[in-house]
């Protein structure tokens, strides 16, 4: 059996790794990952691209950042069975596994003090039509092929909050994070959604 380690704790935050970093893990019987949430969510984007994510045994061993430890707690890193997991994808061939974010474009500074134009649908409901500061997406671990997505429409005053399976956002130019790393041009389209016919197995 084939058993390949990617170790990409020197990964940067909000740094995406090379294609080089993480290809090796497309050939392999069982991965191991050392590293940052979306190191992770690199080697698991590779898998879903060669269609591998249900066969391929993914062990994590996450870094000391905030983010890693969250999702380390939320996945029961270091304990429990291998077990099949939901995997929260997007149109542009992505994984999200802790949080994503949509606001205006631009390069992240102030970002509570621009608002961005939009209509979101979360499955069959409108959560946004107007202008909002931003939209935020987190992969629900305790239930199964869902999303949370909270709306914030000022700062400072009380969000929406919705769940459920997919999230469709038509906008202004939009600038998307996932897992902290930007996509890399702005975009006027985007949906994440917990995907019911895709699985990926995680040895904790």
């Amino acid at each position: 059996m084939s058993s390949v380690e990617l170790d990409l704790r020197r990964l940067d935050p909000g740094l995406a790794p090379r294609q080089s970093d993480v290809a090796a893990a497309v050939d392999a019987d069982r991965v191991r990952v050392r590293g940052p949430v979306h190191g992770l969510a690199a080697v698991l984007a590779v898998l879903l691209k060669a269609g591998r994510t249900a066969v391929v045994p993914v062990a994590w061993e996450p870094a000391a950042d905030k983010d890693s430890t969250g999702l380390a707690r939320d996945l029961g890193i270091g304990s429990g069975e291998p077990r099949n997991l939901s995997l929260v994808r997007d149109d542009h061939g992505g994984v999200l596994l802790h949080h994503g974010r949509v606001e205006a474009a631009g390069d992240g500074r102030r970002s509570l003090s621009r608002r961005i134009g939009l209509q979101a649908h979360h499955d069959d409901i409108r959560i946004a039509d107007g202008e909002v500061t931003r939209i935020d997406v987190r992969p629900d671990w305790l239930a199964v092929d869902t999303i949370g997505v909270t709306v914030m429409v000022q700062p400072l005053r009380p969000t929406q909050r919705t769940s459920g399976r997919a999230l469709q956002v038509a906008s202004d130019p939009a600038r998307i994070l996932r897992d902290g790393v930007p996509f890399p041009r702005p975009v006027s389209r985007w949906t994440w959604y917990a995907d019911d016919r895709v699985r990926w197995r995680l040895d904790p």
